[in-house]
């Protein structure tokens, strides 16, 4: 948010809220350690929003008049004005966004600003602020996550045909479609939009009302209030509304899962564009070179949004800890709560951001990931679930297959290779027919059933997504 000087006018030094009770004024090394307005200052639209709610709940109670309401309404839409183009002039006493906000409406109001706190704390007053701008903020990160899935799902489609080795323990395990490796992402993502969903659902509780901790003596209508902000319910508990942050915790948990499915995309992208792998090719626009090796192309972008995945871990480490021990109810240890849950979503917002960007520019490299499909003994299930066709116990024909891999190996050559003599010399069960199921092509469209590789069962999941994702 963009700050000035304060304007002469505006920097005088501005009575407590709470200067009544105490004889000596503020140490300014304590001002400086528990200012937190350059952290909460992101909240200003969400109090606004709450104040002019509260303020019409004022009202309605016959605690304030209707001229008082609409002179406060007015003086708090000019205050997000100046807010809004960076006009604000904050002083050095402006503790947080709650105060700077309420100071700088007293000024263009006069005295009357002082009402506009009437049964209200700045406990439940920023429990509110920041239900409100989370609910913005996991719209906003629901619809980046399906833009990725849109987007693998458009690239699954364009490599609908291409087949690739599917990998455990990072060795080459069975033939699968590149399109069916890609969808695995689509799935982890509907999960993560589903975990976002939940979160906001049980967030979206309108906490305002509470007070400091015990409720207030002021007949407001609070579900009135929770109209006005499209709350769909208010809580139950003051204690609990203005001092448990679980629904924070439960988003940085939700943003953790998204990091650590980018991660894993992205150790798969750097190990896919490296000179070993060269499956596929990233895009020169988001990679960086070396400043000392002429013929290096980095992969910075996925390595970052892999690094990066650590620091979201650490904030929601941070939430957890900053909880863990806290009695009820507010404490100051829960001003800490904003720079983790800004800093995560910041940080999953734009590595959702520029991953969808990556993902939509990567080429594949099909002939390379064709020439991966031979040798390794891909095929070699496909072997033993023969044996399993022709009578042979599975555990059986495991073994059978084994030791043809193993001869395999020492001949130099793939199981696919072997001739039909050598393969019968191992399982009379063996005839001619094994061959027409030793292709990858048949080994993948075997995988018919619902979840497989198959490539109608993965046209199927590629018409459903797009229709979904539309």
């Amino acid at each position: 948010m963009a700050t000035r000087r304060p304007h002469p006018k505006t920097a005088a030094r501005p009575g407590k809220a709470w200067d009544g009770r105490f004889r000596e004024k503020t140490h300014q090394l304590v001002e400086t350690f528990t200012r937190s307005v350059m952290v909460d200052g992101r909240l200003y639209a969400e109090d606004i929003a709450g104040s002019i709610a509260h303020c019409k709940t004022l009202a309605k109670a016959k605690i304030l008049t209707e001229t008082e309401t609409r002179k406060i309404i007015r003086g708090l839409n000019a205050v997000k004005r100046e807010l809004d183009r960076g006009q604000f002039a904050f002083t050095a006493q402006d503790e947080d966004i709650h105060m700077a906000i309420e100071r700088r409406l007293t000024e263009i109001i006069g005295p009357l600003g002082g009402k506009l706190h009437t049964g209200r704390s700045r406990n439940d007053q920023v429990a509110l602020d920041i239900r409100l701008y989370l609910r913005t903020q996991l719209d906003k990160l629901r619809a980046r996550v399906i833009e990725l899935q849109r987007v693998l799902v458009a690239k699954a489609a364009e490599n609908r045909t291409v087949m690739m080795p599917g990998y455990t323990h990072l060795q080459r395990a069975q033939p699968v479609l590149f399109a069916h490796h890609l969808l695995a992402y689509v799935e982890m993502l509907e999960r993560d939009k589903g975990r976002l969903c939940d979160a906001r659902g049980r967030l979206n509780v309108m906490p305002l009302g509470s007070g400091a901790l015990a409720g207030t003596n002021y007949p407001i209508n609070r579900e009135y209030t929770a109209g006005l902000l499209d709350f769909p319910a208010v809580t139950d508990n003051s204690m609990d509304a203005v001092s448990d942050r679980d629904f924070i915790i439960e988003v940085a948990s939700a943003l953790s899962i998204v990091m650590m499915h980018l991660s894993r995309l992205s150790e798969e992208l750097i190990l896919w564009a490296s000179q070993e792998f060269q499956f596929v090719d990233l895009p020169d626009a988001f990679c960086t070179g070396s400043s000392m090796m002429p013929q290096k192309k980095n992969p910075d972008i996925p390595e970052l949004v892999r690094g990066k995945t650590g620091r979201v871990y650490g904030h929601l480490l941070n939430l957890l800890t900053l909880m863990k021990a806290l009695p009820l109810t507010y404490n100051r240890d829960l001003q800490e709560d904003k720079p983790a849950l800004f800093d995560a979503l910041d940080t999953a917002n734009s590595s959702l951001e520029v991953m969808t960007e990556l993902m939509r520019h990567v080429r594949v490299n099909r002939e390379t990931l064709s020439r991966a499909l031979h040798g390794g003994g891909l095929l070699a299930t496909e072997l033993a679930d023969y044996l399993v066709m022709k009578g042979v116990p599975f555990r059986e024909a495991h073994g059978i297959t084994g030791q043809i891999v193993r001869a395999a190996l020492d001949q130099g050559c793939d199981v696919t290779e072997l001739s039909l003599e050598s393969l019968q010399k191992f399982s009379g069960h063996i005839a001619h027919d094994v061959f027409s199921r030793l292709t990858t092509v048949a080994a993948i469209d075997r995988k018919g059933q619902i979840g497989g590789t198959a490539h109608t069962r993965v046209d199927r999941r590629i018409k459903e997504l797009e229709k979904y994702l539309a």
